[in-house]
């Protein structure tokens, strides 16, 4: 495993699998929220995220961590490694919920600077929906690359720590 891409709903967990596989592997984590957004929650504009998202692929070792779908079939061509973190939208939920309250009004190290932690209902929605709207989609992704690449669907927590106790 050498570039490693980690997916998953917002809560699903993806940044602290990042980097635990960081601490295992000693592979450089890049954090697409990290470099998406700017203060005070400005995203990037398409076409220089998509030059972006080609460059940081392009490198030869990396875990990444985010969803941003336009860009996912470029970062599963790159891959040789998909872990897809596919949590129940309850946890997911709770987890964001959670994750507000821990974080409240200061920006999280997984984001950009300038960007404090905040929670809308449309970020909520998202959430609560992605199993129905976007999970079929991803599914369809990923089995297309099943052949060339190692997937890898966790479902819940104890698969998660099993795969990370594997992974050297």
């Amino acid at each position: 495993m050498r570039r490693i891409l980690v997916i998953g709903s917002g809560g699903s967990g993806k940044t602290t699998v990042a980097k635990a596989l960081a601490a295992r592997t000693g592979l450089p984590v890049i954090h697409l929220d990290q470099l998406f957004w700017h203060p005070g929650w400005i995203s990037t504009p398409n076409d220089e995220w998509d030059r972006r998202v080609a460059e940081l692929v392009a490198r030869d070792a990396w875990i990444m961590d985010g969803n941003y779908g336009r860009t996912l079939p470029m970062r599963l061509a790159a891959a040789d490694t998909v872990v897809f973190l596919d949590t129940s939208r309850l946890v997911c939920t709770w987890r964001i919920l959670k994750r507000r309250l821990r974080h409240l009004g200061r920006g999280r190290p997984d984001v950009a600077p300038g960007c404090p932690e905040h929670l809308t209902w449309e970020f909520v929605w998202w959430v609560w929906t992605y199993r129905s709207r976007r999970r079929p989609g991803i599914l369809r992704s990923l089995e297309a690359v099943r052949r060339d690449k190692q997937v890898l669907i966790l479902t819940n927590g104890r698969e998660v720590i099993e795969f990370l106790a594997r992974v050297r």
